[in-house]
């Protein structure tokens, strides 16, 4: 039965695509590789997400992708999957287009839609993705800037936000911007991007999910660290859309950038939403940090913090609705038990992924394995969650 629901999904999201063609080159903006024709990603087998399909496709969430824009032409994102642009300032690009490309990468990982002419596909195929540009080079004002983007992505009632450019630096306003965006119903999710141990924002803001990245061995691949970070996911060797396709399926690979594992947990944050409406995003935080696989010691990692998502727990660990929300960092107390529901049985080989197990990456894993967070009381003040009308 699971195998048939699987391939009807697949069936669905496959159908109504352009040829694929060879994309022409430029001088000054990104440009696909090509079309990946290889093997599943390894980052999209260790999540799974066709696994998840036949419970939730993410429909009915809207991600805003804050960053570079995304190039709507690609022809892995639907018709009408990405809505109208929000710009902040003057972004000197035309509506629809990424010259710079890192925001195109980010929505394919998140909603890339699946296609016959390649295996790679993203995590929450039925979401909507909301491009918020904003001027992201250096700058004293680049973090109000970006305060400005998140505040619109709120205005246009996303229930995700992803910062796929994050800044270097804080200020109030960016602080206000992401406790208004909790406030209002947004999840707000950041990559530890930064260098030499520095951290960037809003990863290091209170009240946004900061990612860590690994590869697929395990290993550490970003070099941001701190009692900050709250998860991991895959952040080298990767597969997604690219910008410059011009109305074809397109694609770069591989991609190394720690920047990237936060939108696998964006992805992975939509179809929570979408299958558990009611959440919070602080009760959706709580599910993806309480659902990961540990660390190989037990306890938060300054790389890693709680462990590496498991998107599949996450959408359907049977956690109280009071359950307390995740402390972040090693001093903050002793983790909690969270048991996740027993998982239905998938034959061999059912949907796109064939699972990567976690004990391959060096992580604790198994089928209804206790994973933890600290307790450090309920959280206070939650508030209704939020879908796209």
């Amino acid at each position: 039965m699971r195998r048939a629901l699987t391939a009807a999904f697949v069936s669905v999201l496959l159908g109504g695509f352009p040829a694929v063609a060879t994309a022409s080159p430029s001088a000054t903006c990104a440009d696909p590789v090509g079309v990946y024709p290889g093997e599943v990603p390894w980052g999209q087998r260790l999540l799974d997400p066709a696994r998840i399909w036949p419970l939730t496709t993410g429909a009915g969430q809207l991600v805003a992708v804050v960053g570079t824009g995304v190039d709507t032409r690609n022809a892995q994102f639907g018709r009408g999957q990405v809505v109208a642009a929000r710009d902040i300032g003057d972004v000197g690009a035309e509506p629809g287009t990424d010259c710079d490309g890192r925001g195109t990468i980010a929505a394919g990982i998140v909603a890339a839609q699946a296609n016959p002419a390649t295996t790679f596909a993203g995590v929450a195929p039925g979401a909507k993705i909301l491009p918020v540009r904003y001027p992201h080079a250096g700058g004293d004002g680049e973090p109000d800037r970006l305060a400005e983007a998140i505040k619109a992505a709120v205005a246009a009632r996303a229930g995700v936000i992803l910062v796929a450019v994050p800044v270097n630096s804080g200020s109030a306003a960016l602080t206000g911007a992401v406790a208004e965006a909790r406030e209002r119903g947004s999840v707000v999710i950041s990559p530890a991007a930064g260098t030499n141990g520095a951290p960037t924002y809003p990863a290091a803001t209170p009240g946004a999910l900061a990612v860590g990245s690994l590869d697929r061995a395990g290993a550490t691949v970003g070099q941001e660290a701190g009692d900050h970070l709250g998860i991991a996911a895959p952040g080298a060797d990767l597969v997604s859309t690219s910008a410059g396709g011009h109305g074809v399926v397109a694609h770069r690979w591989p991609l190394t950038d720690p920047g990237l594992a936060a939108a696998y947990v964006a992805g992975a944050a939509a179809l929570v939403r979408a299958y558990h409406p009611a959440l919070s995003p602080e009760q959706v935080v709580t599910r993806l940090v309480l659902t990961a696989n540990r660390p190989p010691n037990g306890d938060h990692d300054p790389k890693r913090g709680w462990g590496t998502l498991d998107a599949y727990a996450a959408v359907t660990a049977q956690i109280p609705a009071d359950a307390p929300a995740p402390g972040l960092g090693a001093g903050a107390g002793k983790p909690a038990r969270v048991v996740p529901a027993a998982a239905a049985a998938v034959a061999p080989g059912d949907g796109l992924a064939g699972g990567v197990t976690i004990g391959a990456l060096g992580f604790a894993a198994a089928a209804g394995i206790a994973v933890a967070a600290v307790r450090r009381g309920r959280a206070r003040g939650w508030q209704p969650g939020r879908r796209m009308p």
